[in-house]
């Protein structure tokens, strides 16, 4: 898939969250790249034969003091590729596959933990 047509569907998916979440995202940036790197494979302890789709970056909003500010901005970072091969290059399951990712990345922002998206199946 195209990146332009890529970057649209995250672009899609993030503008299709509730209203509530939109408005409290603050300082964060998303950004898409191919495959992740050695280095976010180890921040996320992942093994480099498993497989990254997503990556959380910051201070989730749980962890925010008074002190929080003058802070670089958290970053989600989208693996293309990485979505791509796992759904097969199957553009209806890419969609629902970011869908979900962004979903996922977003609430760790908000300082859901993996066990707890877990749980809730996201």
């Amino acid at each position: 898939m195209e990146r332009q047509k890529f970057e649209i569907l995250v672009e899609k998916s993030i503008a299709e969250l509730p209203s509530d979440f939109i408005c409290q995202l603050e300082n964060i940036t998303i950004v898409i790249e191919d495959k992740a790197t050695g280095e976010q494979l180890r921040s996320a302890k992942v093994k480099k034969s498993d497989t990254l789709l997503g990556l959380y970056q910051g201070i989730p909003h749980t962890e925010r003091t008074t002190g929080y500010n003058m802070v670089l901005p958290d970053t989600i970072t989208i693996f293309q590729k990485s979505i791509e091969a796992q759904c097969n290059h199957n553009e209806n399951r890419i969609i629902n596959e970011v869908r979900r990712i962004i979903c996922h990345e977003i609430a760790h922002h908000f300082g859901f933990d993996d066990d707890q998206l877990r749980k809730m199946g996201i």
